[in-house]
């Protein structure tokens, strides 16, 4: 059982290694940041969505905006789209559970805002359709993605893919970066 546990500690850290061997992922989180704070700076605030553990990592990603990361200061205006049952069910059974994102969307999203799109496969279809009408309201929309970004990364304005077939090991990379996004947004107001 040790074994296992430090092969999964090794991989874990060799796909994050992958990811920072080049210079383009560490740009696309800088600037996915630099875009994010630019935002709230005019006012707007981040839109967050995804399923699954992308839900939690979207709704992680949103408490440490509002609460705070690692220092005092103002609170960050982000809302996780994947929170709202009533909101999620209802649009589900009235609609499809394909537009679970994209009518949040459509009714919160304002000019400033920005938009945080996160899906390990990269195809799914609600994080897609949101993506679609986040663009129709030309917001930025920024990625993450895993494997080979799939059919969300083309309709990013930044994409950011942790470029693994493993779930898990995608959940750990885009965790690292919300992390890295909330200390580089807080820095920038604190």
């Amino acid at each position: 059982m040790i074994e296992t546990a430090r092969e999964i500690f090794n991989d874990s850290i060799q796909s994050k290694q992958r990811f920072i061997s080049g210079e383009k992922n560490l740009q696309a989180v800088v600037s996915a940041a630099n875009i994010i704070t630019e935002s709230i700076k005019k006012g707007g605030k981040v839109l967050v969505f995804g399923n699954g553990g992308s839900a939690a990592d979207s709704q992680h990603l949103a408490a440490e905006l509002v609460v705070r990361f690692e220092k005092e200061r103002k609170a960050i205006p982000a809302v996780a789209l994947t929170t709202d049952t009533s909101i999620l069910t209802a649009v589900s059974n009235d609609y499809d559970f394909n537009r679970a994102f994209s009518r949040q969307v459509e009714a919160l999203a304002s000019d400033e805002d920005v938009v945080v799109a996160i899906s390990t496969s990269g195809n799914s279809l609600n994080v897609l359709e949101g993506v679609k009408t986040s663009k129709s309201k030309e917001l930025p929309v920024i990625v993450l993605a895993g494997k080979d970004g799939g059919k969300l990364a083309p309709l990013g304005d930044i994409a950011i893919i942790a470029s693994s077939d493993n779930t898990a090991r995608i959940q750990e990379i885009h965790v690292t970066v919300i992390h890295i996004i909330c200390k580089l947004v807080e820095d920038a107001f604190a």
